[in-house]
């Protein structure tokens, strides 16, 4: 059986090493090794994934690839979500972890670089952010909605307003704790597990809806494979936003 308390300390040390390597980098616009990555990526998610490694678990990262899979808990990884947003200095970035085991997301952390705000989740006893448990969240009308999304939303909406703010863990996260009221990913084949998957046990926790807006299964280990992750307050809601996914381009 995992230790729950000492796979959630080693996703707080790695997390503030990641932090503190990126808050010592001199140039976060430098590009990486393939288009759309930065720098900054290999430059935390080396010494992240070394770590998460040498303390025996498996890891599947945006950067490094699927190493050691064979292992019993495998880390889903990324290293700076948002790295666009920190190459920029735009204050929206975080490293996201999470812990699968054979039953899906077991322990998740996912920390913003910039205010420190933290949330995390152990499967089966809640969600926390900045150590205290969230709760239920209340849905709000349509014309009160305020959602966050990746990519260029239709002209029929569900939904006061939009924001699209370019680090998809933080964002979903704070659909669960009720700051905004959803989520919609309008872009096409975008988001590999690693990119939600730091929010996904904090929704699953709270009791907010989460699906890929065509059906698949949001929790997979395939480095290849993309999703469309869609998040509401509400069955409800959550059916029409798929539907307006579903209807403003093809998959």
């Amino acid at each position: 059986m995992a230790n729950i308390a000492a796979l959630q300390q080693l996703l707080r040390e790695v997390t503030n090493t990641a932090i503190s390597t990126l808050a010592g980098s001199s140039n976060r616009r430098a590009s990486g090794e393939r288009e759309g990555q930065y720098g900054l990526d290999l430059l935390v998610d080396g010494p992240l994934v070394q770590s998460l490694l040498d303390n025996g678990l498996g890891v599947l990262s945006e950067e490094a690839g699927l190493l050691e899979d064979h292992r019993s808990l495998l880390a889903v990884v990324d290293p700076v979500d948002g790295s666009t947003n920190a190459s920029r200095g735009v204050s929206w970035f975080a490293t996201s972890i999470s812990i699968f085991d054979d039953d899906g997301p077991l322990v998740a952390l996912v920390e913003n670089h910039s205010t420190r705000e933290r949330f995390e989740a152990v499967r089966g006893s809640g969600a926390t952010r900045n150590g205290e448990l969230m709760g239920p969240v209340v849905s709000l009308p349509e014309h009160e909605r305020i959602i966050l999304a990746n990519g260029i939303a239709p002209a029929e909406r569900a939904w006061a307003q939009y924001r699209v703010l370019g680090a998809s863990a933080l964002d979903i996260n704070y659909v669960a704790a009720g700051v905004v009221d959803g989520y919609i990913d309008f872009d096409t084949e975008a988001h590999g597990v690693w990119d939600y998957a730091g929010a996904l046990l904090v929704c699953h926790e709270v009791g907010i809806p989460i699906v890929d807006a065509f059906g698949r299964d949001l929790v997979h280990r395939d480095l290849d494979e993309r999703r469309t992750p869609v998040v509401a307050h509400d069955d409800e809601t959550l059916e029409e936003f798929v539907r307006i996914r579903r209807a403003s381009t093809s998959q």
